[in-house]
This record gives structure tokens, sequence and C-alpha cells, in this order.
């Protein structure tokens, strides 16, 4: 087995686990090694989170351009470690604590996946493509990407549908409250 956090395997794991397939969880250790090294995948997806930035709703709003940016990188690093500390208690109270680590690598990994959907699906919009054909495609990203959130949370923890939601929708409400505040943050003068 490669190293802990080996990118070809993060790959393909988490391709398995984006078609379904829960055994993907498996090609990660249940370490901290493994969790640790996970966040390389935050290092792949930051080019593609930038593209997306910059090419989606409200990106020629700024005020400031590098403020937004700024604002912009800062939020996706609180986004990424502050999911992974929010959700170690909730594992823990769910009595999946040994389970956390192997989930946050398939987590991490999981996120290349999606933001290679998003970024693929908001494609027609960056070329012009506007109405209720752009909106479909970015909602159908979206929907996957939630699914995706939801079944990796499933498989890694071993918990119900319902408890999967609970992270998926601790993941959500951490974006949601960045977002407020890098917009607030562009948006000062």
């Amino acid at each position: 087995m490669p190293p802990p956090g080996s990118v070809a395997r993060g790959i393909a794991a988490s391709l398995m686990l984006a078609r379904g397939r829960a055994e993907g969880v498996q090609a990660f250790a249940p370490s901290m090694d493994e969790a640790r090294a996970s966040f390389r995948a935050a290092a792949i997806c930051l080019p593609l989170f930038l593209l997306l930035r910059a090419f989606g709703p409200g990106a020629a709003a700024a005020v400031d351009p590098a403020r937004a940016l700024i604002a912009d990188i800062l939020a996706y690093v609180c986004a990424w470690a502050g999911f992974a500390v929010a959700s170690l208690p909730m594992a823990e109270a769910m009595g999946r604590r040994a389970l956390w680590p192997r989930f946050i690598a398939a987590w991490n990994w999981s996120n290349l996946v999606q933001y290679v959907v998003l970024a693929a699906l908001t494609v027609p919009a960056m070329l012009g493509l506007n109405g209720v054909v752009a909106d479909l495609l970015g909602l159908a990203g979206l929907a996957y990407a939630l699914w995706l959130q939801w079944f990796v949370t499933r498989a890694a923890l071993m918990v119900s549908g319902l408890r999967a939601v609970a992270f998926v929708l601790l993941d959500f409400g951490i974006a949601v409250f960045l977002s407020g505040l890098v917009i607030r943050m562009a948006a000062l003068g």
C-alpha cells in the first residue's frame, strides 16, 4: 500500500466512492498520519476553488479584488480545517472516534471529485450559457456534492443515513457562515 496521503491512492479511492462503491474507504488507514496527509487534497483543490470563485456568482462584486482573494483563501483554509475539528466531537458522540481519521481522509479526497464535478458543470456558465440550463447544471453539481458527502460519511463512519446528514449539515453550515464572512470582508473599503 502506498504511504499515507498518497495522491494516487487518494484519487483512486475517491473515484470509487464517487461511483457509490463503499469499499473505497478501505484504501485509507484509520490513522492520524492518514488524516493529516489527506489535507494534500486541499492543495490540489485550491486552483479549482479559485476558478469557481473567479467565475461564480458575485465574483465581480468585490470592491477590492486583492482583499476578496485573501478572504477567499482564508475561508478555504478555515473550511477544510474547521470541518475536521468540528466533526471530531460529533464522531466521538456517536462512538465512532476510532473511525474518524479514515473518515477525514475519505472526506478530504472526495472533495477533489466534488470540485472537479462542480468546475465541469460550471464551465457552460463561464462560457456564457445563462438561464435554466446553467442553473440546472449548477444544481445538479450541488446535489451530487451533497450526496457524495453523505455517502462518504455513511461508508467511512458506518453510521445511519440520518447521522450522516448531521455531518453534511455541519459542513454546509460552516460553508454558509464563511461565505457570508467573505462577502463582508471583500465589501470593506
